[in-house]
C-alpha cells in the first residue's frame, strides 16, 4: 500500500509540476510530499524529476511513469468513489486536451459552464493543437481537429466548421490573385503548423491536394490571422477566425470556386473512460454545445476582434 500512495502523491506533483500544490490538495507537508518521492525513486532506481528553486520538470522516466501511473490512480480513484458516493452526482477529476485558439475564443467557456453545473468535479486542461493519444497521456478526453485513429481510443464527431482560403487586398495587388491551388507554389503562404504542408480543396473533378512552402509557419491560427491582414500571404483559417476580417474588407477570399476541404472537430476518448459517468456527461455536454460552434464562437471573436481597425491598434 505505501508504494500505491507513493505513486499518486508522484502524480499530484506531476500533475502540478510542484510539491507545494500536491501536499496542498493531500493536506500535507511539502516534506512529506518529498520524502514520498524519494522512496518511488530509490525504489525505482532512477530520477524521476529534475527540480531546480523554480521549477519541477518530469525525466524522461517520469514522463514514462506518468502516462501509466496516471491512468492507474484514476482507475483506482473511480473505484472508491463509485462505492461512496451518491450516484446523482458527478465527482472526480477531469483531464481535457484541448485545441489552442478554440479554446481561448469559445471551448474554455464551455468547460466552465459544465464545471459551474457541477461543483464536485475538478478539471485539468492543457492546449495542445497536435493530435495527440490520450490513452497513452492518460487523459480522458482530447479534443482535436486532426485525421487520426488510435487502437482502443473511441473518436466521437463533435462538429464541422468551414474553412476559407483568404489573403489581404494589398497582398493580393502586390503578388496576384490566384485562379487555381496549383498557383499558390508562387505565392507566400502562412501555414497552420498541425495541418502540415498540404491543402486539400474540392473541384468538379474531386480532391485537389496542393503542398505549400510557408513563409510563416505557427501552431495558432490568431497568429496567421494578424499575418494575413498585415499583407504577408496567403492563409486558410476557420470561418469564425476570418469572419470579421472578411466583413470589413481586411481579408477577401480567393479560390472560392475551390473550396478548403472542412474542418471536423472530434473527441478521442480511451474506450476504458467511456462508462465513467464524469466522462459520458462531458462528452454529451459537447456535443450539445458544440453544434453551432461556428456561430457561438463568431460571436467571440466579435467581442474580442470587432473591427480591422482595432486589430491593428492591438500591442505587437
Amino acid at each position: 500500500m505505501d508504494s500505491f500512495v507513493n505513486i499518486k502523491t508522484f502524480v499530484l506533483v506531476a500533475r502540478y509540476r510542484s510539491f507545494s500544490e500536491a501536499a496542498r490538495h493531500l493536506a500535507l507537508v511539502p516534506s512529506v510530499v518529498a520524502k514520498r518521492v524519494a522512496k518511488l525513486e530509490s525504489a525505482l532506481g532512477t530520477r524521476l524529476f529534475d527540480r531546480t528553486t523554480r521549477s519541477v520538470q518530469l525525466t524522461e522516466a517520469g514522463e514514462k511513469l506518468y502516462a501509466r501511473a496516471g491512468v492507474l490512480v484514476a482507475s483506482f480513484d473511480e473505484l472508491m468513489t463509485s462505492v461512496e458516493r451518491d450516484e446523482s452526482q458527478l465527482v472526480g477529476h477531469l483531464r481535457v486536451m484541448a485545441p489552442n485558439t478554440l479554446t481561448l475564443v469559445w471551448l474554455g467557456q464551455v468547460f466552465a459552464d459544465f464545471l459551474a453545473r457541477h461543483d464536485k468535479i475538478t478539471m485539468e486542461i492543457t492546449l495542445v493543437d497536435e493530435a495527440v493519444n490520450p490513452a497513452e497521456r492518460g487523459v480522458d478526453i482530447a479534443i482535436n481537429g486532426r485525421s487520426a485513429s488510435y487502437e482502443g481510443v473511441v473518436d466521437v464527431p463533435l462538429c464541422s466548421t468551414e474553412v476559407v482560403a483568404c489573403a489581404a487586398p494589398s497582398y493580393l495587388a502586390r503578388k496576384g490573385t490566384p485562379a487555381y491551388p496549383a498557383e499558390l507554389a508562387d505565392h507566400d503562404c502562412l501555414v497552420f503548423r498541425a495541418n502540415g504542408m498540404s491543402w486539400q480543396f474540392h473541384s468538379p473533378r474531386g480532391a485537389i491536394h496542393i503542398d505549400v512552402a510557408p513563409r510563416l509557419n505557427a501552431d495558432d491560427n490568431m497568429t496567421l490571422l494578424r499575418a494575413a491582414v498585415a499583407g504577408m500571404g496567403v492563409t486558410v483559417l476557420p470561418r469564425y477566425i476570418a469572419r470579421n476580417a472578411l466583413a470589413t474588407g481586411a481579408l477577401v477570399k480567393v479560390l472560392e470556386e475551390y473550396p478548403v476541404q472542412e474542418n471536423w472537430f472530434k473527441a478521442f476518448v480511451p474506450r476504458r473512460r467511456l462508462g465513467v459517468a464524469r466522462v459520458t456527461a462531458l462528452l454529451d455536454y459537447l456535443k450539445a454545445r458544440m453544434q453551432n460552434v461556428d456561430w457561438a464562437a463568431e460571436i467571440v471573436m466579435e467581442a474580442w476582434l470587432p473591427t480591422a481597425a482595432k486589430r491593428e491598434s492591438l500591442p505587437g
